[in-house]
């Protein structure tokens, strides 16, 4: 049994433009899985198609660090990543002692003890962990796997200090070949992102899960049947990895959340192939940032077809359990999706406008918009008359004008700064000097200059210098005292006035 966990990035918002292909980024999975085999395993392997090592950014439980000298919180430890061909095998092991001839570590046969799907690990299951016969495994990609297989590993027979893959515990016949391996099965989603069709709508997230076939048979058979029920919420924020864990808010449990009722999934080998695939797909409200779906799978106890194996179940269609038709839970998976739309957001601060992005941003008036992922684009900031622009932050820097390239959803800030005067007049013979210069090319220099611009919030400091035979007798306005250096901070117009006698 086990529970896997999907988180994929999204950000939802509504289109502005022409609809954009909506950016993913990041493909965690964890599951719970119990040793069915009837016999202590000794390790696990994920067989995981259609990616390489530097796609693996997390194996577990490296997201749960241990101090040193510490243990770990799974009995195995964190994984290794192995490349082959097609992707790549993510192994947990313990080791093997040559001297001895043993494996250093084992996972008895399950023994009754319930674990939800995240809770086969030491921080769940506490003194249980040791004898419960089930494990928590993961990993986290930056890429979409295209299939994942398990198995548990035991021994080899012929190569000691090798593991191979659990196939059975029959011995062969002399001489036949080895049995298959036999995986562990349970079905997991595969998630796609469908772009919007027109402008205003909002992308489509589709979840499928397939039934696994059984294997080669002389006649074509049925594979083994399990009702699933499936739940879905829609979260406002970004979705993380251990927000799906059991009792979580995240994930949806109760009963106003089943999207679907009850669906007998079992391969089908016929054409039609009719119970193959489960699949779950609705737009994503706008606002929202990631969907998330719950997957409970239960044992189908009802009668069989004795020749092809097809589920003869009581009402004759298959919607839903009848008497005796539902047996125990065999996983619960969370499945999450966070989707990234190529965007701009710009947000101001101050007074003033921007605008660009081929005209699709006009800020005051629209701040948002979708863009085509890798367009080079440009905005431009407009202060009004009575403000400066101190420059951008986010994807932008500097004063000019800003040139970018559509990464995923970006955000920009421009910030204007509200201008004031500062007017100073005389009183008698005398000048007055002010530092620093003004914004416009303007200055304090009384006699020649009695006024300049200057930001709000901006300190100015006045000097004033009597004429020959005269005395300076203090300052007005804004200004007080009888000391000649007055400093005043701009959060108006302002005025001043140096008297001389």
């Amino acid at each position: 049994m086990r529970k896997l966990f999907y988180t994929l990035a999204l950000f939802a918002v509504p289109l502005l433009l022409p609809a954009q292909t909506p950016l993913i980024v990041g493909y965690p999975a964890n599951f719970d899985t119990y040793n069915n085999t009837g016999s202590n395993v000794y390790g696990f392997e994920m067989e995981v198609d259609g990616i390489q090592p530097g796609d693996v950014t997390r194996v577990f439980p490296s997201n749960f660090p241990v101090a040193p000298g510490q243990p770990c919180v799974i009995r195995y430890c964190v994984g290794t990543v192995t490349p082959f061909a097609g992707g790549v095998y993510v192994r947990w092991a313990g080791q093997f002692d040559p001297n001895t001839q043993q494996w250093s570590l084992s996972t008895p046969p399950a023994n009754g003890t319930v674990a939800s799907g995240e809770s086969c690990w030491t921080m769940a299951l506490g003194a249980r962990y040791p004898t419960a016969g089930c494990e928590h495994f993961g990993i986290s990609t930056t890429r979409m796997w295209t299939n994942i297989v398990y198995h548990w590993l035991v021994p080899d027979p012929n190569n000691p200090g090798q593991l191979v893959y659990y196939s059975g515990n029959t011995v062969p016949l002399p001489g036949a070949p080895p049995p298959p391996p036999i995986p562990v099965i349970l079905p997991q989603p595969f998630v796609n992102v469908i772009p919007p069709a027109q402008v205003g709508a909002a992308p489509a997230i589709a979840f499928e899960i397939q039934a696994p076939p059984p294997p080669p048979q002389p006649v074509p058979q049925y594979g083994t049947a399990q009702w699933v029920k499936v739940f879905k919420l829609e979260q406002d924020n970004e979705v993380d990895l251990n927000d799906l864990m059991g009792g979580n808010p995240a994930v949806p449990e109760n009963a106003a959340q089943v999207e679907t009722g009850w669906k007998l999934m079992q391969y089908d080998p016929t054409p039609h192939g009719k119970g193959n695939v489960l699949h779950n797909q609705q737009l994503l409200g706008n606002g929202h940032h990631a969907v998330v779906r719950r997957y409970e799978h239960y044992t189908y106890t009802g009668a069989y077809d004795p020749i092809t194996h097809e589920a003869l179940c009581l009402d004759g269609t298959c919607s839903a359990p009848g008497p005796g038709e539902l047996g125990d839970i065999v996983g619960a998976q969370n499945a999450a999706v966070n989707i990234e739309m190529p965007s701009l957001q710009v947000t101001k601060v101050g007074s003033g406008s921007v605008s660009g992005a081929g005209g699709a941003i006009s800020c005051g008036n629209t701040c948002f918009a979708n863009l085509p992922a890798g367009a080079s684009e440009s905005l431009s900031a407009n202060p009004p008359s009575n403000a400066v622009f101190n420059g951008w932050s986010g994807a932008c820097a500097g004063t000019g004008t800003c040139g970018f390239t559509v990464a995923g959803a970006m955000n920009v800030t421009a910030t204007f700064t509200t201008v004031y005067t500062l007017s100073v007049s005389r009183s008698g013979n005398g000048s007055i000097a002010g530092t620093p210069n003004g914004e416009f090319s303007t200055l304090i220099d009384c006699g020649r200059s009695c006024s300049a611009k200057f930001q709000n919030g901006k300190m100015v400091t006045l000097t004033a210098t009597p004429a020959a035979g005269v005395t300076f007798t203090g300052w007005t306005g804004a200004c007080s005292g009888t000391v000649p250096t007055c400093n005043v901070t701009i959060a108006a117009d302002t005025k001043v006035q140096a008297n001389f006698k």
